[in-house]
C-alpha cells in the first residue's frame, strides 16, 4: 500500500496571512459587522481558538486584512515601476490585474475605514497616499497635467480598479480585466482642471422641518461619522434634544431610521430623474444629467453615502426590500441609458462601467477627500462622465 505524504502545515506567518485573506474576502462581501471570528475560522478550515492565537480580536483581524491589501498594492506598484521602461503602461496592467483577481486589496481599506481607530486609519491612509503619489508621478510623466490632476487621476484609477467588489455583475475574469483596463485608460486620458462647474440644482424639500426630519438629519450625520453599528438611539435622540425613548414615537427602531434615510435619498434621486426626462429624451444627455443629479445629491447631504456604506444592515430585511429595489432600478436606468447611447455596450459591460463611475465619487465622499473644495462636485462629475464615455 503506497504511503501518503503528510500534508504540509502552513508556517505561522503563512497562516496569519491566510486568515487575513479569508477575513478580507468575507468583510468585503458581507460587511465587517456581519462577519464573526467563527465565520473567518470556518472559511479558513480552522477553529476559532486558532484564529485567536494570531489575533487578539475581530478588530485586529480587520486591521490585518486591510494592511494585507495595502501590502498587495505596494508590491504591485514596486513590480510595475521596477524596470522604468514603460512605467504607466506596466502600472495600469498590474493595477487592473490586482483589481480583478483580488478586488478586496483595492477596496477593503476604504470600505472598512469607519471600523478602524483614528490611529489605524491614519496609518493606512498615509501608506496608500504614498503609493498613489508614486502612481501620480508615473502618470504625469506621460501626460501634460498638473500634480493635483495626476494625484486625482491616481485616486480615480484606484476606485475604478476596485469597483468590481461593489456589485455582482457576472463576467469572465479575462473580460473583466479588459473592461477595467479600458475604463482605467479612459481615466488617465482626462484633465480634471478642465472640468466645468456643476450646474446648481434646487434645494431638496421645503417648508418647516418636522421632528422626524430632524431625527433623520441627526442620524445621517452620526452614521456618516461613526457607522450605523457605532451609534445608539439615545445618541440620536440627544443630538435633537430629546430622549432615546422619544425617538421611538417617530421610528420603531434604529433600523427604521436607516431605512428612512435611504428612502429620503431615493426620493431625491428620483426627483432628479424626473427633472432630466422633462428636459430631453436623448440617452447620452439623460445620463449626463443623471450624473450631475447624483453628484449634487451625494455632495449636499450625507443620506446617500450613509445608505450605501451601511447597506449590510438592511440585507435580508423584509422592510428594506422596496428600498433595495428602488436602488437597483436606479442603477439599472443608468445601464439602460448607457446601452442606448452606445449600441456596442452589452449589459455586463454597462454594469461594470456604471459601477466604476459611481465608485469614483462614492469613494471620495467616504474618504472625505477634497470635499471642501468649491470645484469638488464639478470635478467628480467630469471624472464619472469620462469613465462612462459621455
Amino acid at each position: 500500500m503506497p504511503s501518503s505524504k503528510p500534508t504540509r502545515r502552513a508556517r505561522p506567518a503563512d497562516r496569519k496571512r491566510q486568515l487575513a485573506d479569508h477575513a478580507a474576502a468575507l468583510f468585503a462581501q458581507r460587511g465587517y459587522p456581519q462577519v464573526s471570528v467563527a465565520d473567518v475560522a470556518r472559511a479558513a478550515g480552522v477553529t476559532a481558538p486558532s484564529v485567536y492565537r494570531h489575533f487578539a480580536d475581530k478588530q485586529a483581524l480587520l486591521m490585518a486584512a486591510v494592511m494585507a491589501g495595502v501590502d498587495d498594492l505596494e508590491t504591485c506598484t514596486d513590480r510595475a515601476l521596477a524596470n522604468g521602461t514603460a512605467p504607466s503602461a506596466d502600472l495600469i496592467a498590474a493595477v487592473c490585474k490586482l483589481g480583478v483577481q483580488r478586488p478586496q486589496s483595492t477596496s477593503l481599506w476604504r470600505l472598512a475605514s469607519q471600523h478602524l481607530t483614528e490611529e489605524q486609519n491614519r496609518e493606512v491612509v498615509l501608506r496608500v497616499r504614498e503609493i498613489l503619489h508614486r502612481w501620480a508621478t508615473a502618470l504625469s510623466d506621460d501626460a501634460d497635467i498638473s500634480e493635483r490632476e495626476a494625484v486625482e487621476l491616481a485616486w480615480a484609477v484606484l476606485s475604478v480598479a476596485g469597483s468590481l467588489s461593489v456589485h455582482n455583475t457576472r463576467i469572465p475574469t479575462s473580460r473583466a480585466f479588459d473592461e477595467i483596463d479600458a475604463l482605467v485608460r479612459r481615466v488617465i486620458a482626462l484633465q480634471p482642471d478642465s472640468a466645468p462647474p456643476l450646474p446648481p440644482i434646487p434645494p431638496a424639500g421645503g417648508g418647516i422641518p418636522t421632528r422626524r426630519d430632524e431625527i433623520l438629519d441627526a442620524a445621517a450625520q452620526l452614521f456618516a461619522a461613526r457607522g450605523y453599528s457605532g451609534v445608539g438611539v439615545d445618541e440620536i435622540g440627544a443630538a435633537v434634544g430629546i430622549t432615546g425613548p422619544s425617538v421611538y414615537k417617530h421610528f420603531s427602531s434604529k433600523l427604521s431610521i436607516l431605512l428612512g434615510i435611504g428612502q429620503r435619498s431615493g426620493a431625491r434621486l428620483e426627483a432628479g430623474v424626473m427633472a432630466a426626462y422633462a428636459t430631453t429624451s436623448d440617452p447620452a444627455k439623460l445620463l449626463d444629467l443623471l450624473v450631475d443629479s447624483y453628484v449634487s445629491v451625494i455632495t449636499s447631504t450625507p443620506d446617500l453615502s450613509v445608505g450605501f456604506n451601511n447597506a449590510y444592515a438592511l440585507a435580508g430585511q423584509a422592510t428594506a426590500s422596496d428600498l433595495l429595489d428602488v436602488q437597483r432600478r436606479y442603477v439599472g436606468r443608468w445601464m439602460d441609458l448607457l446601452m442606448a447611447a452606445d449600441p456596442e455596450a452589452t449589459r455586463a459591460r454597462a454594469g461594470v462601467a456604471v459601477h466604476a463611475s459611481l465608485s469614483i465619487v462614492n469613494d471620495a465622499i467616504r474618504m472625505r477627500r477634497g470635499i471642501s473644495r468649491p470645484d469638488f462636485a464639478g470635478r467628480m462629475a467630469y471624472l464619472m462622465k469620462g469613465v462612462l464615455g459621455i
